[in-house]
């Protein structure tokens, strides 16, 4: 038995788990749960455990590469480094700094890569990406309704008499709100799963509710009618605490029951038995990810927030609409950290649509992309034209462990470390409060290094050394600077490895709401101002039509790309077993129309691309319902995003990706 550490998940989930490491010759031999962690208590899923995998694994990129005539050789650190920064002088010189993209996702929840955003500020400001692929269109309806994205407390669902689990499979992706329903239920309390999919969630509920993909804000206006035809909604709240509950009635009356229940394939019991579960809370209402990822994701979650509000849900004990918990995050100087305040310019591409805007881009047009973070080739929508953006830039440079997608399209890679082999402070914006501290328990192998390094000494070549010229621990102090006056510091944090953040229990109980009129906004103002209209509407996803009885279509199926069971997006395809083949799940409806049964090959096609793969058929789903797991890595066959659409979502802040319509063929 080796040396047992301390550390913490890096990876961008609701849980954001604390570990127990084993240590033994210098590599690490096992990660297990820290039982002392006071919301994990000791149980990680195989994702947080496939790290060790993933640390170990002979795959790992050692040594800085660069491409020279089509292929890689090795490259020592200080050449990469010289002919990296000449690069970006060179273009900074000749085209300005916005000729230089950063391309990046969140597959690291470590305060300390909030500092490529100090690095990129310091050399000027580039053309950075704003949106999220994964939760941005609901972040922003959150904001737009209460001001912030702000969730309950996890204990506080044990103070709720009906939980309602909204497109969200809590077994798969949120183990730890599963045990804590686990426990509601025995409680007492009653458990309702709303989803296209019936998933390992709905198994412990009392009542499953299967919705047509993309319509769930169509079934929050149903209940809503029936709440306020049976004159049971909370009149105080609406007077005294909301803006805009007149431009709600107006939606509302505006739609029959019957036209609702025609395009969300809900039956009429069903809408009474959900308003009879917002009639008789406290009622919690935790929302997934899925169902804001169309082109009316937005006005979805608004949708259901309106309904919160209506029923008297807001600001209570065992109430609350979850969707974010960005309180967590704003606990921390990320200010002083990435230090906005140096940079001279900068262009914005969104997130989803950076391979047009690439293509598209001038005065500058885009010269060098550096990719941290993230994997694009394989994550990003629509990914038969990111590959083409991506192989027409002149100079890309990856911070990567292994060779990913994204990394076979590099001029030059270079090789970071994991989890155990650097320090730093982890936490999640989505769910509990705690931040956790992780130190390096192992050194890296061959020459990788930290993002924090690279970052450190190419700002000692572009000339702002200074701004880098701090100790890990003394930018960890940075980052908590904010937290002093709570009594948190950094000695107390290495001491007990977890501490709860200064953040409110049950958000909105004071009835402070951080919109624009201080109040819940039906009609958002902030909306408004920002040049949309404000108003909640019965908007329909973009791709997916309603399909008339038995009559075909070029593309009559909706399909989902849910997160896998096994890996975080696609950073565990690679290293674990079986991961590489991929499965097509259909609803029993398609099996019995296509003649196909489990096994089979099939292939999923639109006119965005083509993906072959073996049927699984689902024992309970919606009606003509496919999906596909994200993740799988082009060069193992092909990516879900092949066909999905870079389009971007209501707001302007979020994705499309479940907004897809498809077709399949028998093999």
């Amino acid at each position: 038995m080796g040396e047992i550490r301390q550390s913490a998940c890096p990876l961008n989930c609701w849980d954001s788990c604390g570990f127990h490491i084993e240590v033994e010759d210098g590599k690490v031999r096992k990660v297990d749960g820290d039982p002392t962690h006071p919301i994990t208590k000791g149980k990680i899923c195989g994702r947080g455990r496939a790290l060790e995998t993933r640390t170990n694994s002979a795959k790992r990129l050692t040594v800085p590469l660069k491409k020279i005539n089509g292929a890689f050789e090795e490259i020592s650190w200080e050449k990469a480094l010289e002919e990296i920064s000449q690069n970006l002088i060179n273009v900074k010189e000749r085209y300005g700094s916005e000729a230089v993209l950063h391309s990046h996702d969140y597959a690291n929840n470590g305060l300390l890569k909030n500092l490529d955003k100090r690095f990129f500020n310091a050399f000027g400001g580039v053309t950075e990406l704003y949106g999220s692929i994964c939760w941005g269109s609901g972040i922003e309806a959150q904001v737009w309704d209460f001001g912030a994205s702000h969730s309950h407390a996890p204990e506080d669902i044990l103070h709720s008499k009906n939980i309602v689990i909204w497109g969200r499979n809590v077994a798969r992706t949120n183990m730890h709100l599963f045990s804590y329903l686990q426990e509601a239920k025995k409680k007492g309390a009653t458990i309702t799963v709303i989803d296209p999919i019936h998933n390992a969630t709905a198994k412990l509920a009392h009542h499953y509710v299967s919705v047509k993909p993309g319509m769930d804000g169509l079934l929050a206006i149903a209940i809503m009618k029936e709440l306020l035809e049976k004159d049971v909604y909370d009149k105080e709240f609406i007077e005294k605490y909301t803006h805009g509950f007149p431009d709600l009635c107006k939606l509302l009356d505006s739609l029959t029951m019957e036209e609702i229940l025609d395009k969300t394939e809900v039956s009429r019991d069903i809408i009474s038995l959900l308003a009879s579960l917002y009639e008789s809370g406290p009622t919690s209402t935790y929302l997934g990810l899925g169902m804001q990822r169309y082109q009316n994701g937005g006005n979805t979650i608004r949708l259901i927030d309106a309904l919160v509000a209506l029923s008297g849900n807001v600001g209570i004990n065992g109430g609350g609409s979850h969707f974010g918990n960005t309180q967590v995050g704003e606990s921390f100087n990320i200010k002083e950290l990435s230090r906005q305040d140096l940079k001279e310019t900068n262009r914005k591409f969104s997130m989803m649509t950076q391979a047009k805007e690439m293509m598209e881009a001038d005065e500058p047009p885009i010269k060098t992309v550096i990719v941290t973070c993230g994997n694009p080739l394989t994550q990003v929508p629509d990914t038969n034209s990111v590959h083409k953006a991506f192989s027409n830039v002149e100079t890309m440079i990856v911070f990567e462990q292994f060779m990913t997608d994204t990394a076979l399209l590099a001029d030059y890679i270079l090789p970071v470390t994991t989890v155990f082999e650097e320090t730093d402070i982890y936490f999640s914006s989505m769910y509990h409060g705690y931040m956790n501290y992780s130190e390096k328990v192992v050194e890296p192998p061959g020459q990788a290094k930290s993002d924090l390094w690279i970052w450190t000494e190419l700002s000692k070549r572009l000339g702002f050394f200074d701004l880098f010229n701090y100790t890990v621990d003394e930018f960890l102090e940075m980052g908590l600077s904010s937290l002093t006056e709570k009594g948190i510091t950094l000695e107390k944090l290495k001491e007990k490895h977890h501490i709860l953040l200064p953040i409110k229990a049950v958000p909105w109980e004071d009835r402070r709401f951080k919109t624009p009129s201080g109040k819940y906004e039906f009609t958002s103002l902030k909306a408004s101002e920002a040049g949309y209209s404000g108003l909640l509407s019965a908007s329909l996803p973009g791709e997916v039509k309603k399909e008339k009885g038995k009559e075909s279509s070029r593309h009559p199926y909706t399909l989902l790309s849910i997160h896998p069971l096994r890996s975080n997006h696609s950073q565990h395809y690679h290293v674990l077993k079986g991961m590489d083949k991929a499965t097509i799940d259909i609803s029993p409806d398609i099996a019995l129309e296509r003649e196909l049964k489990n096994g089979d090959r099939i292939r999923v096609y639109n006119d965005r691309g083509v993906l072959e793969g073996e049927v699984k058929i689902l024992k309970e789903a919606h009606p003509r319902t496919v999906n596909i797991d994200e993740g799988r890595w082009r060069t193992m066959g092909e990516t879900v995003n092949v066909l999905t659409s870079s389009a971007l979502s209501d707001n302007g802040l979020g994705s499309s990706l479940y907004d897809c319509v498809v077709n399949i063929e028998k093999l």
